[in-house]
């Protein structure tokens, strides 16, 4: 099973308060559960994000954006490929605090970086609208 990105409220409520104790030796890890580098600096971005809601967003015009992210992301966010993730029904924040990283240089990929590089926060606000818009079902095998 794959886990789910974490939340901006489990972020803070969890990895948020722990991150200075736990760098600090103060507050230890339990045996085989280290915090990695890029799983606090999610947790930071998640935060950032949180503080500037997606609710004001523009779907359509997400949607006339996203043009350019379907030939990996596929048109409707369902990946055609095999190593793009869906992003269709994915949470807006989540989206967008990514998309930010990819700008920011937070976040490092060879072809999302390029591409996030000149969205502005309607852009990228928008493009999460559209995404976390699509409704996606699931369907346990028989």
């Amino acid at each position: 099973m794959t886990p789910s990105p974490i939340s901006a409220q489990e972020a803070s409520q969890f990895v948020a308060p722990a991150a200075p104790d736990r760098a600090a030796g103060v507050r230890p890890r339990p045996k085989g559960q280290a915090f990695s580098t890029s799983r606090l600096l999610l947790a930071g971005v998640l935060l950032a994000a949180a503080a500037a809601p997606v609710a004001a967003a523009d779907a359509a015009a997400g949607r006339a954006k996203a043009q350019a992210c379907s030939v990996c992301h596929g048109p409707l966010g369902l990946s055609t490929a095999p190593d793009a993730p869906h992003l269709a029904g994915q949470p807006d924040l989540y989206l967008a605090a990514q998309l930010r990283a990819y700008r920011g240089g937070q976040r490092q990929h060879a072809v999302m970086s390029v591409m996030a590089k000149p969205l502005s926060d309607a852009d990228i606000d928008n493009l999460a609208a559209w995404f976390a818009s699509i409704k996606v079902e699931a369907q346990a095998p028989n």
